[in-house]
């Protein structure tokens, strides 16, 4: 008794577990409210970086991790004030402070428009995945944890295309992480984008309501597709039903400026939408017009004309409007004052 006393008095502080946990004694952390809600192996994940999953997989099928003094799975779901205890783990495992991490170069920081403790929002810069895989080592969430490692809790409310620049939420808290859910699930944001068109667009306002498929690419890589009525049984999905309402904003020439307001949210929805319906987006390489890109590359739009502008919300946990904005970039702003004067 007097040993468990002993161990529970030195818990270790979640912020300082990797530095706390040897080959000789146990650590007993204190989950709090970052923590709650996630599954043991995905903390365990996170906390002992460096760990190879095998060995915690290991430990717990053991049960050498404890939740509470009792045997869990790795599919137990914590909660705050449960008591984790994680075994002696060779230190040869875990990084020591002679392994760490050059200092990380802050890249996202001058791109913070709003943050406060539950949540903060980037203006992501175009050409930055959200997050990384399929060839991309380090997205904007992997970069944020970087710059911020005694961050106890960052996750992505929701993506952008890696070609898309402007408004993304992050998380700070996963209370404040499943309230945003909760209002996306329930189309309680208002989302805004502004892209730019070829083609003569003459509807002051459109709704536009499409079936879209996704379906992979012989080397894998994947794709968005409009489909009339069922979609096949063999793709990758049974499909899902895309609305957004365009707004035109202004004529240059043969381009059209446009404002989306998103009623859903589906992989690539504004992308597919307007080359289905004949108004490619400028500068896209996936679903645009090939040969007019690279004709544009010639005039100055290095990237896809697509910027997430504004999002209006409810504050996740204090209930305030909220409206984000995300100043239109510099050179989509140039290309278009380019564009105004060759049409004068």
């Amino acid at each position: 008794m007097l040993q468990d006393r002993r161990s529970i008095g030195e818990m270790a502080n979640l912020s300082k577990i990797s530095n706390e946990i040897s080959e000789s004694s146990a650590a007993f952390i204190e989950i709090d409210e970052a923590s709650e809600g996630q599954r043991i192996d995905n903390f365990l994940t996170k906390t002992l970086k460096g760990v190879p999953k095998s060995h915690l997989y290991r430990i717990l099928r053991s049960g050498e991790v404890r939740v509470n003094k009792k045997r869990i799975d790795a599919t137990y779901k914590l909660s705050a004030g449960d008591l984790v205890r994680v075994p002696p783990i060779r230190t040869s495992i875990v990084p020591n402070e002679g392994q760490l991490q050059k200092p990380v170069t802050a890249r996202l920081e001058k791109s913070i428009i709003f943050e406060d403790d539950a949540m903060l929002v980037l203006d992501k810069p175009a050409g930055m995945a959200v997050h990384g895989g399929s060839g991309v080592s380090k997205g904007v969430i992997e970069q944020l944890r970087l710059e911020r490692p005694q961050a106890k809790f960052l996750e992505l409310v929701h993506r952008l295309d890696r070609e898309t620049s402007g408004v993304l939420m992050v998380g700070k808290k996963r209370s404040a992480l499943v309230a945003l859910h909760e209002a996306m699930r329930r189309n309680q944001m208002d989302k805004r984008y502004f892209m730019l068109v070829h083609g003569h667009w003459t509807e002051k306002k459109k709704k536009v309501v499409l079936m879209l498929q996704k379906y992979l690419l012989e080397n894998g890589e994947r794709r968005v597709s409009v489909v009339a009525g069922k979609p096949k049984p063999s793709a990758e999905d049974e499909g899902q039903t895309s609305e957004t309402i365009f707004h035109l904003k202004a004529h240059y020439g043969d381009f059209s400026l446009l404002e989306a307001q998103l009623i859903t949210g589906r992989t690539h929805q504004l992308r597919v939408q307007l080359a289905h319906l004949g108004f490619p987006i400028v500068g896209d390489d996936k679903y645009g017009d090939f040969a007019l890109n690279k004709a544009m590359q010639k005039q100055g739009l290095k990237r896809m004309f697509l910027h997430s502008a504004e999002t209006s919300i409810r504050h996740p946990l204090k209930d305030d409007k909220l409206k984000l904005v995300a100043p239109l970039p510099s050179e989509l702003q140039n290309f278009l004052d380019k564009l105004a004067l060759e049409n004068k």
